[in-house]
């Protein structure tokens, strides 16, 4: 229906409202409609051309009658009272007396039939214009805010194949009240018995400031109803405009890690890079992505996309460009980290402000293949972008290392280590703050378990998981990168930043998360232990004996201190990694890293005499 063509039947109707609502209070008074008694004609032509100017100075006519409310029932009232008081008016100038009863008796049934009419399309529309039939009988969990947001949008939109039936709420004062015409049915706790007596086909959960914890028992209590559970979005992200209220969501492990999210000293992190230009290595990978994002909302002057793979560059460049575009340039860099000229070159180039190193190997079990492949990577790479920068004078280095490089066991987290000795070497001798920014598995990654757990879930498994016992620390990619960017903010140079990691998860249980989240059993999906990989742990540690947790500068964020008296020289590491035959580097590696460095220096001693 055009505007037009919605003014004029809006105005048509009110127009008929108005006059019957004047001449039928005359009527109810004095048995008669009294057409020929000059004050009612008058009145009845002030009430009329004043209602519709009121109507139009309101916004009366504008009004989408079908998610009508307490506003717009405010606005009829201003509207119909003082039209009402203007003919008031018009009655005492004319005439010196007012018809006070006709007009009180106006004013109600002038306000019954404005307001009527408007709230009886939302009635028609949300109870007989709308088709239920086929849609899903649904369960929403939370009868707050965010529950009738959700019950309001899923009434009036004939697209969702859901039908809200029942709340559920732990709040006493709820207790079977009804919101927007969907009662409350019980707590929460009552989900199971709920879902078999009102026979529910689907269940939301609506209470976006829900914790973590609270989230968790109360999917596993959804869980067990075999009944597909989503959640609503975030509410800021539905007050920006991101996503609206019925674009559901499927609950992710990451919903179910029971931490709280991370806020960042914004006024910190903004002088610390507003204006300023980073460099991000391993621009395309998750960690490094995730940093282009945060990074770009702090309104940088440049940011440089520095990555190996050109289709992961591409994309996060074309993301910045488009989604999260913003006053700063770009800078798309494909380019190796092993290339020492190339690093010194872009260094010198750009001379950036801040640099973020999150290129590395990151997979334990095929660097245990590869070592050599390993130690280019994570300990030249780290050395000639490290180098680079401090030749540069560049403000602020941060390392994106790993809990692995706590005492290592394998070849990957010793060379994370090594990486983190090189930084600290140099921060030694150089203006530069170098910092290193620990913390364990991040979920969502692209070498997260997850993916994989997910790929044996859908191919109706088994899910194969190495032990039992096997723990490890996890957070989510937003969640790391924030705090990676704090503690740069907090970088003063030399320190090892840890991040609190929560409690360790076992990965079992992370397996069985994942395969109610599926909508499976246990009893479908098996678990099977497929036993320990090459160089992994049982358990993964923060800090090890020779380092301790001075103290906890940002929520989240502690620092760890190396006794640095005790580590070799970085050159004579580097110039030993360059000699040393294939086969001997993983054990050189895990020594050095561990601090054995008797078992190291016989090594060197034998290759300098061949």
């Amino acid at each position: 229906m055009t505007y037009r063509k919605r003014i004029a039947i809006l105005m048509s109707l009110d127009s008929a409202i108005v006059l019957t609502a004047i001449f039928l209070s005359s009527y109810i008074l004095y048995n008669t409609f009294a057409l020929r008694e000059d004050v009612l004609i008058i009145s009845a032509i002030v009430l009329f051309l004043s209602h519709h100017a009121l109507a139009l100075f309101y916004g009366l006519y504008q009004k989408a009658w079908e998610y009508a409310s307490i506003g717009e029932l405010f606005i009829i009232f201003n509207t119909v009272t003082v039209s009402i008081l203007l003919a008031a008016l018009t009655q005492y100038l004319f005439y010196g007396n007012i018809m006070l009863r006709a007009l009180l008796v106006t004013w109600m049934l002038h306000m019954l039939m404005i307001g009527g009419s408007r709230f009886a399309w939302r009635m028609f529309r949300d109870n007989w214009f709308q088709n239920i039939k086929g849609k899903k009988r649904t369960l929403i969990i939370g009868a707050g805010a965010g529950g009738t947001m959700v019950v309001r949008q899923l009434l009036s939109s004939q697209e969702s194949d859901l039908h809200p039936v029942a709340f559920l709420d732990d709040d006493p004062k709820k207790e079977k009240i009804q919101f927007l015409g969907v009662p409350v049915k019980g707590k929460v706790q009552d989900v199971i018995e709920v879902v078999k007596r009102e026979k529910i086909e689907h269940i939301i959960i609506a209470a976006p400031s829900m914790d973590r914890f609270k989230l968790n028992e109360v999917f596993d209590l959804c869980s067990e109803t075999q009944i597909r559970t989503q959640t609503m979005p975030k509410m800021e992200d539905i007050l920006t405009g991101k996503v609206s209220v019925n674009q559901f969501k499927d609950v992710e492990v990451e919903d179910l890690l029971g931490r709280e999210p991370v806020e960042l000293d914004i006024e910190t992190v903004s002088k610390y890079l507003t204006n300023k230009t980073v460099l991000i290595t391993g621009a395309g990978g998750s960690i490094g992505s995730e940093i282009c994002r945060q990074v770009s909302q702090f309104s940088p002057d440049k940011i440089i996309l520095l990555g190996h793979g050109e289709n992961s560059i591409y994309k996060i460049e074309r993301e910045l460009r488009g989604e999260l575009s913003g006053n700063f340039t770009i800078e798309p860099v494909i380019a190796d980290i092993k290339d020492r000229e190339r690093m010194f070159g872009l260094m010198k180039h750009y001379q950036p402000d801040v640099v973020y190193h999150a290129a590395a190997h990151k997979h334990v079990p095929l660097m245990e293949y590869n070592p050599l492949e390993a130690v280019k990577n994570n300990v030249f790479g780290t050395k000639n972008i490290a180098e680079a920068a401090h030749e540069a004078g560049i403000g602020t280095f941060v390392l994106v290392s790993s809990d692995k490089a706590v005492n290592p066991t394998n070849v990957m987290g010793s060379t994370k280590r090594v990486a983190e000795m090189v930084i600290q070497q140099l921060n030694q001798q150089s203006d530069t703050n170098f910092v290193a920014v620990r913390f364990g598995n991040v979920l969502g990654s692209r070498g997260s378990v997850i993916p994989l757990f997910k790929q044996q879930i859908a191919k109706g498994g088994p899910v194969t998981v190495t032990h039992p016992e096997m723990t490890r620390y996890f957070m989510t990619i937003p969640e790391a990168s924030r705090l990676v960017i704090q503690a740069g903010a907090l970088a003063r140079g030399g320190e090892i930043f840890v991040l609190d990691m929560g409690e360790p998860v076992k990965i079992v249980d992370l397996a069985k998360n994942l395969i109610k989240l599926s909508g499976f059993t246990e009893d479908e999906i098996d678990i099977v232990y497929s036993g320990k990989r090459p160089g992994e742990k049982m358990y993964e540690e923060l800090l090890n004996k020779t380092e301790e947790m001075e103290r906890q500068v940002f929520p989240k964020i502690y620092i760890g201190k190396s006794v640095l008296s005790e580590q070799r020289p970085i050159n004579q590491i580097t110039n030993d990694l360059l000699n040393i035959e294939q086969e001997d580097v993983r054990d050189y590696l895990v020594n050095l890293a561990n601090g054995r460095y008797d078992k190291v220096e016989p090594l060197s001693y034998l290759k300098s005499l061949s």
